[in-house]
This record gives C-alpha cells, structure tokens and sequence, in this order.
C-alpha cells in the first residue's frame, strides 16, 4: 500500500485500537457496563477491519498475470467491502443485541465506578490521536472538496474507511461516555443500555455509507470530471488528432486507470503518421493523468464532421 493510499493512518489507527480495546475489555470485566463491552467489541471489530486493508493493500500489489490481465489492484475494493460488512455485522448487530438485553435486564455498575470513565477519556485521547493522522494523510489529497466529498469521491478506499471509523469510534466513545456517567449519576443502568442503542445504530449508519461507497468501486467507476476533460484535451493536437470521437476510463484500481477511445485523425496521414500520432497522443495523456497506465487508441476518420 502506497503513501497516497493511507498505510500510515490504517497502522496508525491499528495500534490505537488494538491498547483501546484492551482497556475496555478490562472496564467491561470490572463494572459489566454495556456500553463498555459494545465499544470494545467495535473496537476489536476496527482492529480487525484495519488487518483487513493491510492485507487488501499487500494482495493488491501482485503483478499481473494470465488470468488477470490487468492485475489485481481493485482487490482492495474487496477488502473494503468486506470491512463494511464485519463493521455492521460485529460491531453493530452486536451493539444493538446488547443493548436490547441491558434494557430488558438491567443490571447497575456497583463496582469499580471510577474505571469506565477513566477507561473511555484515555480512549478519546488516542481515537483522537488516530483521527489526527488520518486527518493529515488526507489533507494533502482532499484539495479543494469538502470531507463529504472526498469521502464520495476517492477512489483509494483506505482513508475514507479509516476516516469514517475513526470519527465513529470518537462518536461512540463519547455516547458511551454519557451512558455511563448517566447510568452512574441517576442509579439507572437503563441509560447504559440507551449509550449501547446508539453505538449500535451508529455504526450500522457508518456500514451503509460504507458499503455503498465500496459498492461503486467494485462496480467500476471512471476517473474524475477533471480527469476526463483533461485527457480528452491532451488527446487533441488540433493537427494530426482532430478530436475525440468517444471516450471511456475506468479505474483498474486506486493508482492505476484505464483509458479506451476513439480518435479522428487526419485524412491525409499514411500509416506511419497515424502510429506516430497515436504515440504521441498518448505521450500526452500520461503527462497529465500519470495514473493512465493502461491506453487502448482507435484511429478513425471523422465520419460526423460536416
């Protein structure tokens, strides 16, 4: 996995939850609070999902072969998929499991008061610290767009995974955090069972935006607006490619694109002209979509001009 894919937040974001899930299995142990036990098994749940995507990322880097012409690069999507689903599955479905028997049979944190609250602050704190980074990695990638819009938008699945489990981790946290110091203040272990609802409902929200996402790069989704319109432009000189008859891309994974299109090229070219101009067009493009690796050019005559 590439810098620009995020390797360092996911590791990141491994080692925080990995220690953040062992203190809360210690608090679950000691107080038996079901808030703490639904953010523990999420935690677990995001350690293993970040497992997930290192070994998606090391797959995907497998050169091409017979049966798989253009490599392995969307294995990734895969990977992110699946973490979707062990989110909603493990972290969610659970959560609300949990929550519906606390409510049904309450049972108050009569031990050990202090340590919930202790065990979820020091866990905000490194969630926190995981988020910063993949806030950092991300920034440089983002530009101009929103975080919404990255998250829609990117093609490398890694960060926006990272991103979105981090913020529902803190998210969670913090419901978890109420649930327990409500449960704690008003003698009514009910709350607890509320804070473990909303974790639950909450990560499953997180799963959906997930699993569509992922969805579409599985599918096959083509490069940016700015992408095509800037390969289209460098496909033209005006002199020897007159201009695009059409053109599709479509990503084999996050670096790596495929351009297919027809190109109307001048009358008057011989054979040998033609191949000069489809080398150089495509010259052109991978000077400005370096990420256009795999370049299928079709020269034709301009039927459609008047």
């Amino acid at each position: 996995m590439s810098a620009s894919g995020g390797g360092k937040a996911v590791v990141a974001a491994l080692a925080a939850n990995l220690a953040i899930a062992g203190a809360k299995l210690v608090g679950f142990f000691v107080t038996r609070s079901s808030s703490m036990l639904a953010e523990a098994i999420h935690s677990l749940a995001d350690s293993g999902n970040q497992v997930l995507l290192l070994v998606g990322g090391r797959r995907a880097r497998r050169e091409a072969d017979e049966r798989h012409p253009f490599g392995y690069g969307r294995e990734r999507y895969v990977y992110a998929f699946i973490v979707s689903i062990v989110l909603f599955s493990v972290g969610g479905l659970f959560a609300l499991y949990e929550a519906w028997h606390k409510v049904q049979q309450p049972e108050p944190i009569t031990d050990w008061q202090w340590v919930p609250v202790t065990v979820l602050v020091v866990a905000l704190v490194l969630e926190g610290l995981s988020f910063r980074t993949a806030i950092r990695e991300t920034r440089p990638l983002k530009g101009g767009q929103s975080w919404a819009a990255f998250i829609r938008h990117a093609k490398s699945p890694e960060l926006p995974v990272v991103l979105l489990e981090d913020l529902a981790a803190l998210i969670g946290l913090v419901l978890a955090l109420l649930g327990v110091s409500l449960t704690l203040l008003t003698d009514d272990p009910v709350w607890d069972g509320i804070g473990t609802l909303c974790i639950g409902l909450l990560l499953g929200a997180v799963a959906v935006v997930l699993a569509v996402e992922m969805k579409g790069l599985l599918i096959g989704e083509s490069a940016s607006r700015d992408s095509v319109e800037a390969i289209r432009t460098a496909l033209v000189d005006g002199s020897t490619v007159l201009r695009v008859i059409h053109l599709k891309t479509l990503h084999l994974g996050p670096e790596e694109l495929l351009v297919a299109a027809k190109v109307a090229v001048a009358p008057s070219l011989g054979l040998p002209e033609v191949a000069r101009a489809i080398d150089a067009a495509e010259a052109r493009v991978r000077a400005v979509e370096p990420l256009a690796r795999q370049l299928y050019l079709e020269p034709d005559l301009d039927r459609g001009a008047s």
